[in-house]
């Protein structure tokens, strides 16, 4: 049987768009045992996969067959109660956190757990500030005093206003040649930003509620756009609530940068920074080298499902 290998640039459940050679696009499925055998997963393929797969007898599609080996991945919990987690992007460059001061708030527990879950998978992340057209003096403090928080951790921050158009070229800049991943609440600005970026994309854009202040969800599957200018974006459902997966209790903080640097300063090798005497940790949170809230997101995140974040 004719075999042939591409990029999955869209998922849709069951069925996989693949573009391959020469720029065409085919669909694919995968065979029930492919499906199953070992993943733990309710999507065994994700955007971003390299995979090889067979062609059907009439050239219509293809089986997908195997997958290469991945470089890294970014998953959400699964509503499904019957598997523990849905891949949303692999092999990505970035992911782009996007968040807001304002319609909707972004809050500092879904930004930290976002960043561990990159951490853990090995995802550089960018935070990027949308909507500072909508911003008044306090939310504009805020913003500068997150800002400086996680520049400050290691983590790169930008502003940009898609109304005004602000920031937006340097967004372009930086994601030339790479594949990126953006993320964010839903009514962030997620596919707004693809359109601005390339308008022949016109991706549909959701309203804000008035009573909630979010987004609608307008992104049902993950998918990946390459546009006019050579960028690839993986546009990702809205996420709420993004999780991670088999962290446990006592790894936690290795994926909290700072958290780690300052756990060299503890006097027990196996302390997890809660009630330990001489801990190097929340010295530094006393001292205010590190941000209060980060640390008490840290907390929070151990006292959840006893430890192991689903």
């Amino acid at each position: 049987m004719k075999k042939g290998k591409g990029t999955v640039i869209k998922s849709t459940g069951g069925q996989y768009l693949v573009k391959i050679e020469d720029n065409k696009v085919i669909s694919c499925s995968i065979r029930g045992l492919f499906r199953i055998k070992g993943i733990r997963a309710t999507n065994p393929v994700a955007v971003g996969d390299h995979v090889g797969f067979e062609w059907m007898e009439d050239g219509s599609g293809g089986i997908i067959t195997s997958i290469r080996e991945r470089s890294n991945y970014i998953i959400r919990k699964s509503s499904n109660l019957s598997k523990e987690y849905q891949l949303l992007a692999t092999n990505v460059d970035f992911a782009w956190l996007m968040i807001s001061m304002t319609m909707p708030r972004t809050m500092t527990p879904f930004i930290d757990r976002f960043l561990v879950s990159a951490e853990a998978y090995r995802i550089p992340v960018i935070i990027l500030f949308n909507k500072t057209d909508l911003y008044g003096e306090a939310e504009h403090e805020e913003m500068n005093y997150l800002s400086s928080v996680y520049s400050d951790i290691g983590y790169r921050c930008m502003q940009m206003s898609l109304q005004t158009r602000d920031g937006v070229e340097e967004v372009r800049k930086e994601m030339a040649g790479k594949v990126s991943v953006i993320s964010g609440n839903s009514g962030v600005g997620k596919s707004t930003l693809i359109n601005v970026l390339d308008p022949t994309i016109r991706l549909k854009i959701g309203n804000i509620s008035e009573y909630h202040k979010t987004g609608k969800h307008t992104t049902t599957f993950s998918e990946m756009f390459e546009l006019s200018s050579g960028i690839r974006i993986i546009d990702t459902p809205g996420i709420r609530g993004f999780g991670t997966i088999d962290i446990e209790r006592e790894e936690l903080f290795h994926f909290f940068p700072e958290i780690f640097r300052a756990s060299k300063k503890c006097k027990f090798h196996n302390c997890i920074h809660l009630h330990e005497p001489d801990c190097g940790v929340k010295e530094e949170v006393e001292q205010g080298s590190i941000s209060e809230f980060r640390y008490i997101n840290y907390l929070m995140m151990m006292e959840e499902e006893g430890g192991k974040y689903r």
